[in-house]
C-alpha cells in the first residue's frame, strides 16, 4: 500500500537512525521494521530499570496500642484532632 505521511522531526530522526543500523536498509525497510517491531512487542519505548525493592525493618510493637483499630492508631500517629 502506497500512502503519505508526516513524520514529526524525533520521529524522522529515529527512522534514520535505524536505517543506519542495517546495512543498505532503505528509509521504507527502516519503517516497516519499526512500526513492526511496536505492533508485536513492548520493544521500543521501554527502559530497562532495576526492580523496586521495599526494605522491611522491625519497628517494635507497642504494648498499649490494638493494631486492629486503625482509628486508634491514627489517632496515636497524628493525634486526637486528625479529622
Amino acid at each position: 500500500m502506497r500512502t503519505t505521511v508526516t513524520l514529526d522531526d524525533d520521529v524522522a530522526l529515529t527512522v534514520r537512525e535505524e536505517m543506519h543500523k542495517g546495512e543498505g536498509k532503505t528509509f521504507k525497510k527502516a519503517l516497516n521494521d519499526l512500526v513492526r517491531k511496536a505492533r508485536n512487542s513492548s520493544e521500543i519505548g521501554k527502559t530497562k530499570r532495576k526492580p523496586f525493592k521495599i526494605r522491611a525493618f522491625n519497628m517494635g510493637e507497642f504494648k498499649n496500642l490494638n493494631y486492629d483499630k486503625i482509628s486508634e492508631l491514627i489517632e496515636y500517629g497524628e493525634g486526637p484532632f486528625h479529622r
